[in-house]
């Protein structure tokens, strides 16, 4: 039960903490020229991401942890926190683009065009999968795609 309210504790500060620094960064970045593409669909993602959240603290909080599956969420938060130094100040939850500025081409986008993309997938239908909760990771990688 601890450990259960524990990580999900970490994911959900993890997650407030991310919508601070896109906040930053994303005025940062419009402040300087950059546009958002495509925000209309970005008040989906946000309560597509609360609700997979909110739902995991409603199923999961006193459950017991898959240690392979832990294993699995604790590397992609390791890609997660390389494509966030990666990117830094350019690093945000939308689609901003800055006209005439080269592509990040460093850390994991070497290998990947969208790392983060991967890491936000992977991480939908692995938490749950940490509780053994499969249904909500099928659902919510259904709805996410």
């Amino acid at each position: 039960m601890i450990v259960a309210s524990t990580l999900l504790a970490f994911v959900t500060i993890e997650r407030l903490g991310e919508l601070l620094l896109a906040r930053r960064n994303t005025n940062a970045l419009l402040a300087k020229g950059a546009y958002e593409a495509a925000p209309g669909h970005y008040i989906f993602i946000v309560a597509l991401h609360a609700a997979w959240l909110a739902g995991l603290w409603v199923l999961a909080w006193d459950r017991p942890i898959e240690p392979g599956w832990l294993a699995v969420f604790i590397l992609l938060q390791g890609l997660r926190f390389w494509v966030l130094a990666s990117l830094g100040k350019r690093w945000t939850t939308r689609i901003i683009v800055f006209p005439g500025s080269p592509l990040v081409r460093t850390g994991p986008y070497r290998l990947l065009s969208h790392p983060n993309y991967v890491v936000v997938i992977g991480e939908i239908a692995v938490l749950p999968l940490c509780f053994g909760l499969v249904w909500y990771a099928l659902a919510f990688s259904a709805l996410n795609a």
